[in-house]
């Protein structure tokens, strides 16, 4: 390996989601990353098998859905970002858009449970919420990855909408022979 180089290794699972009182969904997800970032194996983005809720006070939907990639790269700019869009089946049996997270990679080795915000776009004017409402469409993003850039974010209204958890193991190769530190620190 020349020098400079180094790696990221994650795997894991995409666990279950809870979002209250919806039922049927699956899970899409995709990686983004900088422009020195190159997938050097792995599956990059899939899409998870349909779940029902569990009939508990958890109602969680249970996927397991695997995780393997692994990256090269000589500089730690645009660290990797699992951006996940939930879906599921509204009364009339159209996939509608139930939420969607984000959240970077570990940069520490280790093995670590992450439970990931959700959130679902919302419409800005009265009449257009009233034309989703009418039409049982609701908006979502047509490429998910915008929302691991953040130009033009702070004009979106969104509404928070439920938790996916998620495992990683991470495991960095090279990365303080780079001149990097992967060591974090905690602040109290």
């Amino acid at each position: 390996m020349s020098s400079g180089v180094f790696l990221l290794s994650v795997n894991g699972q995409i666990e279950s989601a809870t979002i209250p009182d919806v039922d049927d969904l699956y899970c899409k997800h995709c990686f983004t990353f900088g422009p020195d970032w190159v997938v050097t194996s792995g599956i990059e983005e899939g899409i998870s098998q349909l779940s029902k809720r569990s009939k508990d006070e958890r109602q969680t939907c249970i996927w397991n859905f695997p995780l393997e990639i692994t990256f090269k790269s000589t500089n730690p700019f645009g660290w990797p970002q699992l951006v996940i869009s939930v879906y599921g089946l509204d009364l009339f049996g159209n996939d509608v858009v139930r939420g969607y997270g984000l959240c970077h990679l570990p940069i520490a080795p280790g093995h670590y449970k992450k439970v990931v915000p959700l959130f679902i776009p919302e419409s800005a004017s009265l009449l257009q919420k009233f034309t989703c409402w009418l039409t049982g469409r609701r908006p979502e993003y047509v490429d998910p990855r915008v929302l691991a850039q953040g130009e033009g974010r702070e004009v979106t209204h969104v509404q928070s909408r439920g938790n996916v958890q998620i495992e990683f193991s991470v495991m960095v190769h090279n990365f303080s022979a780079s001149g990097y530190s992967s060591h974090v620190h905690v602040h109290q």
